[in-house]
């Protein structure tokens, strides 16, 4: 008689005596499954370290808030690890970590950065996290994005964009930091506005003509990313030609929560920060049989404001 792995594992736990609850019932079930998953969103950590200089942030609240990002980031940590079923992934929208104390690119190297706290942090979580850029990642011009590339992709192993399948979704990390907006050498320099280059908007597309059911991250909010770059060929157009496949765009940056709703064609959150609540991150179950997602503690958000209540699983 052939016996599968979940029924062997079914049997042998009955031969222990192992009770099974309606938990152990759920991650049997998990596992067991090709096309359902949980994941997480969390935003905007702004991880500091000791050369951080106090005091220098826009008033009270960001001066406060910027003193605990590492404590609220471990304690979102802590709730994500702890949940079951267990969340597979963890997708960071960028802002990672807090500017830059220095523009020498050996200074990196030579000291233990929040950059090197941010990677210990990430690592802590019990799945992969996967890193995309913000603005504050960033230093243009008095750093390069060149030097930030690199720092990214030899201390946290992250791309300036990048893209991951799993069980049939596919997971884009876009970056609104690689257009004509942030080169100082151009005249349309301006960093309020968030563009991405026609290389980056070619290797999107590329991503969107394979129809699978997509989640898409970028740090600013598509209100102030710049609608079309080239002639009329731009992301916005983009998002509303694949709206159909399309299951999310996910951004941060405000540090507050915000529904565009299908203002640009797929369903727009704005996500809040750990920086300011340690339960501003977001919990989703993902079926690609069904291409189908659900925001698992989307009644604890409050609307407009940096906070959530605690998710209680």
């Amino acid at each position: 008689m052939k016996i599968d792995r979940r029924t062997f594992a079914l049997s042998g736990a009955a031969a222990l005596g192992t009770l099974w609850t309606p938990r152990i019932w759920s991650e049997v079930a998990q596992t067991a499954s090709p096309t359902r998953f949980h994941f997480a969103v969390v935003s905007d950590t702004h991880i500091i370290d000791d050369y951080y200089q106090k005091g220098t942030e826009n008033g009270v609240e960001d001066n406060e808030s910027i003193l605990r990002t590492t404590e609220r980031l471990v304690s979102a940590r802590t709730l994500i690890n702890s949940l079951r079923p267990k969340i597979e992934k963890v997708f960071v929208p960028g802002d990672c970590f807090h500017n830059y104390p220095s523009a020498d690119y050996d200074f990196y190297f030579k000291n233990r950065t929040r950059i090197d706290i941010a990677k210990e942090l990430f690592d802590g979580f019990e799945m992969p996290v996967h890193l995309g850029f913000g603005n504050h990642d960033y230093d243009v011009p008095r750093v390069s994005r060149e030097m930030s590339h690199r720092l990214f992709a030899e201390k946290l192993k992250a791309k300036p964009y990048s893209s991951v399948d799993y069980k049939g979704f596919r997971f884009v990390h876009l970056n609104n930091f690689m257009g004509a907006t942030w080169d100082k050498s151009s005249d349309q320099f301006n960093k309020g506005l968030g563009s991405l280059g026609v290389e980056q908007l070619n290797w999107f597309e590329g991503q969107l003509q394979d129809r699978k059911p997509t989640v898409v991250f970028i740090h600013y909010p598509l209100w102030i990313v710049v609608p079309t770059e080239v002639k009329d060929y731009g992301l916005h157009p983009l998002l509303y030609k694949y709206r159909d496949s399309i299951q999310l765009v996910a951004a941060g940056h405000w540090h507050k929560w915000v529904d565009f709703a299908h203002t640009y064609g797929p369903q727009h959150y704005v996500t809040a920060a750990t920086r300011y609540d340690p339960n501003a991150y977001m919990l989703f179950e993902a079926d690609s049989k069904k291409q189908t997602l659900r925001w698992m503690n989307e009644d604890l958000v409050q609307w407009s404001t940096h906070y959530a209540k605690p998710y209680k699983g």
